[in-house]
């Protein structure tokens, strides 16, 4: 079972890859010009990006050059002591929401230390997985069509942060717990 599936993941990129252009021709889509005008159509949106890009990345950088991360750490330290969740993500978990590259920083911390076949290893890239950069999202992509009310979105996203940082603690617990 566990190489059907293993080998259906890795056809998957290739077929879809073949698949699309494929489609493309049997709908005679000029696949080159949809490409290009595509192409030209992102452009303006990725200039408009820049300025909230450039906000979060600064935002990033306060909160862990100031000693906010570390002073989160401190305080929830004890919660995920007392409910048995490894110290080692939880840096993962507060700073994914806000940072992907930050917090990759911390799996790959976690994968060199640990290794990634430990429960730890497969922790981290768990909750990298199932948890998203929500403020990153919301600034981008809110701000790209102009949303300026992001109040709902943005506790939604928090809640599911947390969701998806308890469940992969879960589901890795009951899975690859010795």
């Amino acid at each position: 079972m566990y190489e059907a599936i293993s080998f259906i993941s890795k056809m998957m990129l290739p077929a879809i890859l073949v698949f699309i252009p494929l489609y493309a021709v049997f709908r005679k889509v000029p696949i080159y010009e949809s490409f290009i005008e595509g192409a030209k159509e992102g452009f303006p949106t990725a200039v408009s990006l820049i300025p909230h890009l450039v906000g979060m990345m600064v935002a990033v950088a306060i909160f862990r050059d100031t000693g906010a991360l570390d002073f989160y750490l401190k305080f929830l330290t004890p919660l995920v002591a007392w409910l048995h969740i490894p110290t080692e993500v939880l840096p993962i978990g507060i700073l994914r929401p806000i940072s992907g590259a930050g917090s990759l920083a911390f799996v790959e911390s976690i994968l060199r230390t640990h290794g990634p076949d430990s429960f730890l290893g497969k922790l981290a890239s768990t909750i990298q997985g199932s948890t998203d950069t929500t403020l990153y999202v919301i600034t981008v992509y809110f701000g790209a069509v102009g949303i300026r009310n992001s109040l709902y979105a943005l506790k939604v996203g928090l809640w599911a942060d947390l969701a998806g940082f308890l469940a992969s603690w879960i589901i890795c617990s009951l899975v690859f717990a010795s």
